[in-house]
């Protein structure tokens, strides 16, 4: 089994409701299974800002799926959730977004999938929940906890 760790966000309809669901759904069967998540995080809007803001998290799961088979899970849950990327703007508002950030020590650079994520070290809404989850763990070479130091978390709150 290979571990994965996952970032989850959304910022229309009932966001919360929609995480839970996506994290059930990615982890039906025996070929997905949830090890930690993080707690759900209020964040503003990344890219494009006139939106409303997100809720983010990050899950680490253990998979027996090859990398792209688990990406082709989590984007097939996206579409049942209603997402449809090719009707929204990029980084703009959806429903659900569904980011594979590591794959083990794996790295990957496919048209569909790079591994590990390219810009989660730019991006204190995916670090702040990944750092919950897994301050220690080193991704391309740099800590998890050391990586967020450097970001501006200024926004970002935990949820109850």
């Amino acid at each position: 089994m290979a571990e994965a760790l996952l970032a989850l966000g959304g910022n229309l309809g009932d966001v919360r409701t929609t995480l839970d669901r996506a994290i059930a759904m990615l982890c039906e069967g025996a070929d997905v299974r949830l090890t930690a998540r993080s707690s759900d995080y209020a964040t503003p809007p990344w890219g494009v800002e006139d939106q409303p803001r997100f809720v983010n998290l990050c899950i680490a799961v253990e998979t027996s799926l090859t990398p792209q088979a688990l990406l082709a899970r989590a984007q097939a849950v996206e579409r049942a959730l209603g997402r449809s990327r090719g009707a929204e703007r990029r980084w703009g508002p959806r429903t659900i977004d569904i980011d594979i950030l590591a794959y083990d020590d794996l790295s990957l650079d496919e048209p569909d999938l790079t591994l590990p994520h390219r810009r989660m070290f730019e991006r204190a809404f995916v670090l702040v929940p990944l750092a919950e989850i897994a301050p220690e763990r080193v991704i391309a070479g740099r800590q998890v906890k050391a990586a967020l130091a450097g970001l501006d978390t200024r926004g970002i709150e935990r949820l109850r």
